[in-house]
């Protein structure tokens, strides 16, 4: 198959494309020409270069031209912007894959979601502040590929998307924080995990999700699919427990109150990665969105101690020196660590 990236040269981009490629299929990637795949992967596809925003020059020039069996859009957060590509494209992609994500509902407050939950609406129409208006504008993006290639368009809502190439500080921190300490700073004996140990959480492996979305666009599947682990599959326990598990000599895990954390004014989900706090009424089904559609659809996930295995190897060997500016700090875990157990040695 010939396919097309929009985006694709980080994290969940580069598993695609080196999935494809595995796959023999011809791949395309579009991108401001910023970062590179590594070699071999970037002889072995086609670059484009230009500007997902039509006001600035390129633009899209680079696509007025050719077609392809499938696009795929990684990098679509702006209504106008993600509009410019999909009516572009259409007629001249037999099928468009849109990137979204679960936070285009409008209410994410019990578990159980499906996709065919109310979605979120944008205040200001003409809003395109992604930090402030992030899930609204996901759910006005898809509208835009919807009304562009109707029949021709899918689109897959990740949860976390977590795994090697995870440019982020969020579900890294964990691996990183019993198997590669150091990576943190000093830290001490004890490592401060939220309590309760049963919380609910859901996760996607980038190449589980990878191989979710290229095998939609293979079998040319219409639909909307919340791509995520199962509801109720995984806790932070089997988290901790995996990450321990991956660790030469794991630090001792403490479960600390949430009321605790938030007295030490820990920051919910930054702070310590993945923790919200249970007394948050609104959040109450944001780990916990029904997933049976994409199941159904092929959506397989890895065991979740693979997962961590290999984040723990791939952060050894990745640069880290500007990581880990937002997680919780050694000095204020300390501090916690104390509070729990005042005669305790860290």
């Amino acid at each position: 198959m010939k396919l097309l990236l929009l985006g694709g040269t980080q994290f969940l981009g580069r598993h695609i494309v080196e999935m494809a490629l595995q796959r023999s299929h011809d791949v395309t990637v579009f991108t401001r020409g910023r970062r590179m795949l590594p070699p071999p992967i970037a002889s072995s596809i086609t670059m484009l270069t230009g500007d997902r925003d039509p006001r600035i020059a390129p633009g899209l020039d680079a696509l007025r031209d050719g077609g392809w069996d499938a696009a795929i859009d990684l990098s679509g957060y702006v209504p106008r912007v993600v509009d410019a590509s999909a009516t572009l494209l259409a007629g001249r992609v037999a099928r468009y894959v849109f990137l979204s994500s679960i936070s285009v509902y409008a209410k994410l407050d019990r578990p159980g979601l499906d996709e065919s939950a109310p979605l979120a609406a944008l205040d200001n129409a003409d809003s395109e502040e992604v930090a402030k208006d992030y899930g609204a504008l996901k759910a006005a993006c898809e509208a835009m590929v919807t009304r562009a290639l109707g029949p021709c368009a899918t689109h897959v809502r990740p949860g976390l998307i977590v795994g090697p190439y995870d440019p982020t500080d969020r579900f890294a921190y964990w691996p990183a924080r019993f198997a590669h300490p150091h990576l943190l700073g000093d830290r001490g004996p004890h490592a401060v995990v939220p309590a309760p140990p049963d919380q609910a959480l859901q996760l996607i492996d980038g190449r589980d999700l990878a191989a979710f979305v290229l095998g939609l666009v293979e079998r040319d599947v219409e639909g909307t699919f919340n791509a995520t682990s199962p509801s109720d599959h995984w806790t932070f326990r089997d988290v901790v427990a995996a990450c321990m598990h991956a660790a030469a000599a794991p630090p001792q895990p403490l479960w600390v109150p949430e009321q605790m954390l938030l007295d030490f004014h820990v920051e919910p989900w930054m702070g310590l990665p993945l923790w919200i706090p249970s007394n948050d009424p609104d959040t109450a089904g944001f780990q916990r969105v029904s997933t049976q559609r994409a199941q159904a659809a092929g959506l397989r996930t890895r065991p979740l101690e693979q997962t961590v295995a290999d984040t723990a190897q791939w952060l050894a060997s990745r640069p880290n020196e500007n990581a880990w500016k937002h997680v919780l700090s050694d000095a204020r875990e300390r501090q916690i660590v104390s509070a729990v157990h005042p005669s305790s040695t860290h």
